[in-house]
């Protein structure tokens, strides 16, 4: 495929590899093969359910999230160049999977956000995530398009199981969850269109949108800009290696990256309870300068002990003494 069609353009290209290990990817991505540039693996995308249906849900692990992302970059770690990503089209609205789109919806987009602009790897932004859209909770079937969700409809409604039930089922995977229109604004069809969209417009359209994100300047939208700015001017934030610590934390995910003598702490609390960040005593500094994070936060605050609040998150420049 690369000598016939993909070496004859200046191109970058992505393959999807579901089922594929990290050992595998590396060879499709290893330069000296002329195969492919990156490849997208599916391994977060199982983490919330069986293996064997994707209609049976079943309770994650932060540790089990954090597993899956240290095993890739170990696994292409100067093999080849992974990528990031956390929803697409055919995956359920990420704040609404892995973080909380009913009470701290602004609050998680932004955290996982953080997450991503700051692993090492390239990410990738799926429309509407930028604007923190969700799931889609449809009461009726006929109102999915999704032929997968369809499908498994009729072959539950064939087994007798309530409809209730089955839809219980559908809200949180379904396909369409990534597929209503993006909402632009309060108009009808959230400003997408004049006419009739092919699936409807989630409801919840007239608060969550591009207008109204772009009204407010503590939006997720701007919050993207500021760290997509960020990762063009810290080069840290891409090519830095990637330290995982405290590795046994169900509530925290934080790293360092390091890039001679560069170092960054990004510090993510990745669920509603409050909890304490107690800083490993291996890790010293001279200095700190916080360079984004989606609370108001003290300057002068010790990073030694943190009381991270709901889906909080930050990231630290740490400097040394000369």
């Amino acid at each position: 495929m690369n000598k016939i069609v993909l070496s004859k353009y200046d191109i970058m290209t992505v393959g999807e590899t579901p089922g594929t290990p990290p050992q595998i990817a590396a060879k499709y991505v290893n330069r000296d093969r002329h195969e492919l540039d990156m490849v997208f693996h599916f391994e977060l995308m199982e983490i919330d359910h069986d293996p064997i249906n994707k209609w049976k849900p079943k309770e994650w692990k932060l540790t089990e999230l954090k597993k899956i992302f240290t095993k890739w970059h170990e696994g292409l770690k100067e093999k080849g160049w992974n990528s990031l990503y956390m929803n697409n089209h055919d995956q359920p609205r990420m704040v609404s999977r892995f973080g909380d789109d009913r009470n701290y919806r602004v609050e998680s987009a932004k955290m996982l956000a953080t997450l991503l602009y700051t692993l090492p790897g390239t990410p990738f932004l799926y429309q509407g995530e930028e604007v923190g859209m969700t799931n889609v909770i449809f009461d009726n079937i006929e109102d999915y398009r999704d032929i997968e969700t369809l499908n498994f409809y009729r072959e539950m409604t064939k087994k007798s199981l309530p409809k209730e039930k089955i839809m219980e089922a559908i809200h949180p995977i379904s396909r369409d969850n990534a597929r209503t229109p993006v909402q632009w604004d309060d108009n009808p069809c959230a400003g997408f269109t004049t006419g009739m969209p092919w699936i409807k417009v989630n409801p919840n359209y007239p608060k969550i949108n591009v207008a109204h994100n772009l009204k407010d300047s503590n939006s997720i939208f701007y919050y993207y800009q500021k760290i997509i700015q960020l990762r063009k001017e810290y080069f840290i934030m891409i090519y830095g290696d990637y330290q995982l610590i405290l590795e046994d934390d169900e509530h925290i995910y934080s790293y360092l990256r390091t890039l001679n003598q560069e170092r960054l702490l990004i510090i993510l609390n990745f669920f509603s309870g409050q909890t304490i960040f107690n800083l490993p005593a291996n890790i010293n500094y001279q200095e700190k300068e916080l360079l984004i994070s989606n609370y108001n936060v003290e300057e002068k605050e010790d990073i030694k002990n943190i009381y991270l609040r709901p889906y909080e998150a930050r990231v630290y420049k740490l400097v040394d003494s000369e």
